[in-house]
């Protein structure tokens, strides 16, 4: 071959590599509010996107601190100015504080999701959650259908896939396995998510994973990610304001991706006496606790629609559809289920044929579970505290002093309600009028640091609570006076109380179940058990029910343990995902919820 010829072919060579390589840059984990630091760099870094290179840009969450409003409006008119396509997914801090349950967040990007097409890619972006409580990371059962979909729709002209999410595929995501069997069916070049705020590349089963840098790296580091596509290889750069973009990481494009496969080690064996159901299995995600009566269990999804199962057919007798994803528990009373909605509204159901009755709308949305005593429902909701009367469906009392929204379930006894908000406070109301008996704070000034999502435990004498401030504290109930706090465990937001009233149970972030006493006026550890779990972050109550304690994990695990020897009788799985709660019916069987889709019913011969 002639020098002449030899050019000519490494000329085209080149050109063709130039040609089929593609440049993409990645915000993440941006944490603007308004006025802070980030706002400020974030301008900066649109000015030097808008004048340099890449095809699109993508953000992959975390654009807030809170998921509030005013701050996803805020840089919502931020992002607006790049002059380039570009594509967002929400973070986990616009999915687990959210102001508007996660509704406007969809409002104003259209959706939580995306797709998109360049000359050699499908990119999918997706949410992650976790989703208004703490948890693990999860892709909604729907958004799983959908990709799939998606990509045989897509992926048919020889184009590769590039995924997003916040968070990387192993270990944050519950249904990881699920995700990545989706992925590894269609020729993907990586997965790129933010959440740590860190560069790394790392293996989700066998599929390149990238994390890519935050807005904020410390230090006065600020910048961005850019990311390379080419032939047969990818790049990722880091890019700080101003300063040449530096190589991080590069590899070649894995062509040949082995299937992955989980193995789980657990041995799903009961004791003779126990019986677990799977009672019914949802399209959507679940992040409702259920509510069940004689005959049908009440629940709803994430696609916003409450249902009735029959509780000796499992199939569904009616539903009906909300416009945003549920997160309460329908609360049921004799004649009704009243259900608390994300899309602003109380909705009141006849049980029976669930035709709509009423509906209240309020000035923001419901997540918190309600409960109803007597022919009364307490309710809390946002910036406001509720009782209704069941039967003629008019508002009793509404306590409009709360500066933030209400997620957990209050506590009644002897006519006075507990319960937190995610404004730093509980708060003890007289139930008869709702006027404020007191309210306390554990002196720190963040809210996600209070007792917004802890079910207080009430005695005759003591409220006793949990906070992600890793105490727990007990204070006397008629003044509101702190008699002691405790931070001996790792305590979060999971929380029950004995049958006898004498215990309260805590499930601590390293897996145990701590017992404290109820009655001592000084903090009075009673037992404590490893549950084998580990790592542990799901709000999910502790229930005791018959002598059996039972424990709810974050990945799908329960735990039963005798009330009376403190042994583990067996940990048994029944899905990948956190429980969302317990309920307990007239019959003395238990329900509960997992994020996943699936309501169980679980039976003890007695």
């Amino acid at each position: 071959m002639s020098i002449k010829s030899f050019l000519s072919t490494a000329l085209l060579l080149l050109a063709t590599l130039q040609i089929n390589a593609e440049r993409f840059v990645i915000l993440s984990d941006l944490h603007v509010v308004p006025g802070n630091a980030n706002e400020i760099k974030l301008q900066e870094a649109i000015e030097e996107i808008n004048s340099g290179q890449g095809e699109l840009v993508i953000v992959s969450g975390d654009l807030t601190n809170e998921g509030s409003d005013e701050q996803l409006t805020n840089v919502k008119n931020l992002l607006d100015k790049i002059n380039k396509p570009f594509f967002v997914i929400p973070g986990n801090h616009e999915n687990n504080w959210s102001q508007s349950a996660c509704k406007t967040f969809v409002d104003l990007w259209g959706n939580d999701r995306f797709v998109t097409e360049t000359d050699s890619l499908v990119i999918v972006g997706i949410n992650c959650g976790p989703y208004m409580k703490m948890g693990d990371g999860h892709i909604k059962q729907e958004d799983l259908f959908w990709l799939d979909n998606t990509l045989s729709n897509h992926v048919n002209t020889g184009k590769k896939v590039l995924s997003i999410c916040h968070y990387p595929l192993m270990p944050d995501l519950d249904n990881y396995a699920d995700y990545i069997k989706i992925l590894e069916k269609y020729p993907v070049v990586s997965h790129i998510c933010g959440h740590y705020h860190t560069f790394r590349h790392y293996k989700g089963g066998d599929i390149d994973g990238l994390i890519c840098r935050a807005l904020d790296m410390n230090n006065g580091n600020y910048g961005y990610s850019i990311l390379d596509i080419e032939n047969d290889s990818v790049k990722l750069y880091d890019k700080q304001l101003g300063i040449e973009p530096i190589l991080k990481f590069s590899f070649p494009i894995n062509h040949d991706i082995k299937p992955f496969n989980v193995v789980d080690t657990l041995q799903n064996e009961l004791p003779d006496n126990f019986k677990i159901e799977l009672v019914y299995r949802d399209s959507a995600s679940i992040f409702t606790r259920v509510g069940v009566d004689n005959e049908n269990i009440y629940v709803g999804n994430s696609l916003g629609y409450v249902k009735a199962v029959d509780k000796l057919t499992n199939k569904v007798k009616w539903q009906y559809h909300t416009d945003a994803s549920l997160f309460s528990r329908p609360a049921v009373s004799s004649d009704v289920v009243i259900v608390p909605t994300a899309d602003k509204r109380l909705l009141w159901f006849e049980k029976k044929s669930g035709k709509l009755l009423f509906q209240y709308e309020a000035a923001g949305p419901y997540v918190a579970d309600g409960i109803v005593i007597g022919n009364t429902l307490y309710q809390g909701g946002y910036k406001t505290f509720q009782a209704w009367d069941v039967l003629s469906m008019k508002l009793i009392w509404s306590n409009d002093s709360i500066s933030n929204y209400c997620q957990a379930s209050p506590t009644m006894k002897n006519n006075l309600i507990a319960f937190g908000a995610w404004d730093t406070y509980l708060r003890l109301l007289d139930a008869n009028t709702g006027n404020l008996n007191w309210k306390w704070n554990n002196g720190k000034n963040a809210n996600m640091l209070g007792p917004g999502n802890c079910v207080p435990v009430m005695t005759n004498d003591k409220v006793i609570i949990v906070a992600p401030d890793r105490y727990m504290t007990a204070l006397d109930i008629s003044t509101g006076k702190q008699l002691w706090r405790n931070n001996d465990f790792k305590y979060r937001e999971s929380l029950g109380v004995s049958e006898d009233g004498k215990t309260v149970y805590a499930k601590t972030m390293d897996g145990e179940i701590v017992a404290v006493s109820a009655e001592s006026d000084d903090f009075s550890l009673l037992w404590k058990v490893d549950t084998g779990l580990g790592y542990e972050h799901a709000p999910c109550i502790v229930l005791e029910k018959d002598g059996i304690i039972y424990v709810g994990s974050r990945r799908g695990i329960m735990v039963a343990i005798d009330a009376q020897t403190h042994n583990v009788l067996f940990s048994y799985r029944l899905g990948n995902s956190e429980f969302n709660g317990w309920e307990v019916d007239c019959n003395g069987n238990v329900y509960t919820s997992l994020i996943e889709g699936s309501v169980w019913r679980i039976t003890v011969e007695k």
